[in-house]
């Protein structure tokens, strides 16, 4: 799949979402759940997809924020649920859409103080301040957003009691019941008028921006960074931390300056991703052209994605980083200035991140634990403090606070930003130039992520590999050393493939929203080492799949 003529330019009129029609086909259109593709569906964090496919409507909320309900009841979770939504246009709606049901329910519900926008890491940071200390009436929450996906795209994740994306088990268990009310017409939803469910006992305001940014100095040496002087240029993309970064900046006085507040749903001011879709995510260099752009303003400048759960870091000495560098930088910093931090607590990271991570955490003698794609498997180390930090290769990590505390259990972009800053006030290096001189001491990986077209057949095949359909030996000219199907750190099964040699490896997992199955791969061996390593994994895969 070949980069897009207009990739890395911003978009022309025609390319952008026809948002009335969005809008409408939201409450107009309804799915058919007898087709695969307009059930709900919850992928690695919620429910998601587009009105304009049928795959995120009205229906689909009504359903799930129903079968919610029907979960807390069995489940004995009697608290509020904080609810917060991003600024992608499907997002206010299904917000709308889910208080009807909440109020209907009778379940307490925190919505935010004047309709701001919410990002993810401060509905899991509410919901964790509010549990702590409780052991009954506990919260949980749901957080309406699609990430970093089209402007034509809706996401509804559930959240725990613990601050985290929900479970496997607790997701497929939401996702069948909310097709069994689909299936019976809505007969089970309990639902009340929009205005009559905001003036509701049960619905009350939460100001999660003050609740927030009133603590975020636990986390990140916020002195360091204003008495370094030290310039920061922050993009918010138009995401939901939108008016939570000046905030920060006033608070703390820090020279912080942010470059655009302007939120628009068709997010025309993006430039285009890899495919030609506007697509905000912070670690693509063909969507984050004018962040690219404050290299020269600003010592690190910074962006977050559209509910502010992952990071973009530009610097100086090297642009914008990968996101598999900037968490090395992150991990080695963070283990060796948090003295507050227990010396069990370990490092996660997910099987399709870099092997540099292995390497810095091996220096540091710190336990690495490999699990899953998905940040929902950090969840449990977070919240118990058996793991320091949790970082995932499409740029989301979180950390505990400098007490070794739990601070969110979803990802936060908006520490990892600000540690940035951190990291250059107190080392006197941008987190590019201590990246080199990790590739001056453990050698230079070359990490790449290709598709590959997949049937929903060939996907689900993919999802149930085991080791013993692999017959090959060796991978691009090196002894193979594993085959895995299962994580190392928690034993849980991948969704697909992971073979490793001695200075390269390869992973394949099926995209949980197109017909594609990705290919991870890295080499420590230069970019024809790397070009071998994926030509020889689709042989492999294809093989296995048929």
């Amino acid at each position: 799949m070949g980069v897009h003529p207009q990739a890395g330019k911003i978009s022309t009129h025609d390319q952008l979402t026809n948002i009335p029609r969005l809008i409408s086909a939201y409450y107009t259109d309804h799915p058919d759940p007898s087709i695969r593709e307009q059930r709900v569906a919850f992928g690695t964090s919620g429910h998601r997809g587009s009105s304009l496919h049928a795959s995120f409507n009205e229906q689909h909320i009504l359903a799930t924020t129903q079968a919610i309900c029907f979960y807390r009841e069995k489940e004995g979770i009697s608290g509020p649920v904080f609810m917060g939504i991003d600024t992608h246009a499907l997002s206010e709606p299904a917000q709308a859409s889910a208080l009807e049901v909440l109020a209907a329910n009778g379940v307490e519900t925190m919505i935010a103080l004047d309709d701001e926008y919410t990002p993810t890491p401060a509905v899991s940071q509410a919901i964790i301040a509010y549990n702590r200390g409780r052991n009954n009436g506990l919260a949980d929450g749901i957080v309406i957003t699609p990430s970093h996906n089209p402007p034509m795209d809706g996401g509804f994740k559930y959240n725990m009691t613990n601050g985290g994306p929900a479970e496997s088990n607790v997701t497929a268990w939401i996702e069948a019941r909310a097709n069994e009310i689909l299936e019976n017409g809505l007969r089970q939803v309990k639902r009340m008028p929009l205005q009559k469910a905001l003036k509701a006992s049960t619905t009350h305001r939460y100001d999660y921006l003050e609740a927030y940014v009133s603590k975020l100095d636990q986390l990140v040496d916020l002195d360091a960074i204003r008495t370094s002087g030290l310039k920061m240029g922050v993009d918010p993309l138009g995401g939901a931390g939108v008016h939570y970064w000046e905030r920060i900046a006033e608070q703390y006085r820090l020279p912080l300056t942010v470059v655009d507040t302007q939120v628009d749903p068709t997010f025309r001011f993006m430039s285009l991703d890899w495919d030609g879709k506007i697509r905000m995510d912070p670690s693509s260099r063909y969507a984050m052209q004018r962040l690219i752009k404050l290299k020269d303003q600003f010592p690190v400048a910074c962006a977050c994605d559209t509910d502010h759960d992952r990071h973009g870091i530009v610097t100086r000495s090297s642009g914008l980083m990968q996101p598999n560098h900037y968490l090395a930088v992150a991990i080695d910093y963070l283990f060796q200035h948090r003295p507050g931090w227990g010396a069990n607590a370990g490092i996660g990271k997910t099987l399709v991140s870099s092997l540099m991570i292995d390497r810095v955490a091996a220096k540091l003698g710190r336990k690495l634990v490999e699990v899953p794609v998905g940040f929902k498997w950090f969840v449990d180390g977070l919240f118990d403090g058996s793991l320091g930090f949790g970082g995932e290769e499409s740029a989301g990590a979180s950390f505990l606070d400098r007490n070794g505390k739990v601070w969110s259990t979803d990802k936060d972009g908006i520490i990892a930003a600000l540690l940035a800053g951190e990291i250059t006030a107190q080392t006197g290096k941008d987190p590019g130039e201590i990246y080199q001189g990790f590739v001056q001491e453990f050698g230079e990986p070359i990490y790449a992520r290709i598709d590959a077209p997949a049937t929903p057949e060939q996907k689900d095949k993919l999802k149930k590999l085991s080791p013993d359909q692999i017959s090959s030996s060796e991978l691009a000219g090196e002894k193979i050393e594993a085959i895995l199907t299962k994580a190392p750190g928690n034993n849980a099964a991948i969704g697909g493939l992971k073979v490793t040699t001695a200075n390269g490896w390869f992973a394949a997992r099926p995209s949980g929203t197109e017909n594609i199955y990705k290919i991870y791969a890295e080499s420590f061996k230069g970019e024809a080492h790397l070009k071998q390593i994926q030509e020889e994994a689709q042989e492999v895969v294809n093989g296995a799949i048929g």
